[in-house]
């Protein structure tokens, strides 16, 4: 019977991210994944690196900024290895704020500086911030990593749903599917807001669905550009995708209508150029949410046995990061960051 040293249940850019940085340390690694790698939340991403301006709760602040750090090393040995362009932009972000944005890399815009940096808000009235924010495109660096792994020779196994992990003598001894087992002593749940379904161990993720849609509008805006009520974000190629909502609806992926014409009718106010823009598709995705808003990192109470999801918003901003640490936890090494808050152990106390 073939064996692993290490294998990742769920094949979002979490679990890949993960994989490549396990092989890179010499372990032999298969993901496990339900569907299609990256067809879950990782595509229905927006792909907005945000590490500041408010968007991320305190105590995972160290862990973004570090992770954006990260970024462009991590695209180029992605881009590197697959050969794909995963459109990684350093425009920044214009964010329009009733409030002050916390954090010192904010600038406040005047109405002249706004302008300058996107024209067609020349005529806007709204207190407007500037910060030094990436974006990227989710769909590519999930293909990207997908290739990239095979490259370095994980495994994947697509269509394989992890129904519970295999435990003998209080070791993890590898994962069972409803079609067949798969063996190594080391296991992650990197499987998003699927995580609490796999048995023993009941992870509290949820789903939380997010609508958006995608818009053709070359040459409109170059910044990400976000409002309280809708975000936009530019690729190079001329799309903008216009989002997003938080529903707590369970697994329900379908796409309401009138939630969709909300949303860009809410983006035309803010960019009236995008009044006449063709729409090009619409979808939803399930975010994986934790009752905290934090994300569930670390080594669970069974030997063996680790957890990496709940990365709710943030999971394409901290895939660096979370690999990093990840391998540097199940290889038993000193973690370069703080992960204590992050512990699955902190819902079982």
């Amino acid at each position: 019977m073939r064996t692993w040293d290490a294998i990742v249940i769920g094949g979002g850019i979490i679990g890949l991210s993960l994989a490549i940085e396990l092989r890179k340390r010499g372990l032999r690694v298969l993901v496990v994944e339900r569907g299609e790698p990256g067809r879950e939340a990782s595509h229905a991403a927006a792909g907005m690196l945000a590490d500041g301006g408010g968007e991320t709760p305190a105590l995972l602040q160290p862990l973004a900024k570090a992770s954006a750090s990260m970024y462009p090393e991590f695209v180029h040995a992605l881009q590197d290895e697959s050969g794909i362009n995963v459109d990684l932009r350093d425009q920044g972000t214009i964010v329009f704020a009733s409030e002050h944005v916390p954090g010192d890399e904010a600038e406040r815009l005047s109405p002249d500086r706004l302008a300058e940096l996107e024209p067609t808000f020349a005529d806007s009235q709204r207190p407007a911030l500037f910060l030094k924010e990436r974006s990227v495109d989710p769909r590519a660096l999930i293909a990207a990593s997908v290739k990239a792994a095979k490259h370095r020779g994980v495994d994947i196994s697509s269509g394989s749903t992890v129904t519970n992990v295999e435990i003998s003598g209080n070791r993890v001894t590898g994962v069972a599917t409803a079609k067949t087992t798969y063996a190594a002593p080391v296991v992650v749940n990197c499987a998003g807001a699927w995580a609490e379904h796999v048995a023993p161990v009941q992870f509290p993720t949820r789903p939380v669905k997010g609508q958006m849609l995608c818009v053709a509008a070359p040459h409109v805006i170059k910044h990400v550009v976000r409002a309280p009520d809708v975000y936009l974000v530019p690729r190079t190629d001329g799309r903008i995708l216009i989002g997003s909502t938080l529903e707590d609806v369970g697994f329900d992926k379908r796409v309401n209508p009138e939630t969709i014409h909300r949303l860009h009718q809410s983006a035309v106010r803010l960019s009236s150029a995008l009044r006449q823009a063709r729409v090009l598709e619409d979808w939803a995705g399930l975010r994986p949410g934790t009752p905290d808003g934090l994300p569930l990192l670390g080594a669970t109470s069974t030997p063996g046995y680790f957890v990496a999801t709940g990365h709710f918003r943030d999971g394409i901003l901290l895939a660096p990061v979370t690999a990093q640490i990840m391998a540097q936890v199940i290889s038993s090494d000193k973690p370069r960051y703080d992960i204590a808050p992050f512990s699955p152990e902190r819902f079982t106390n």
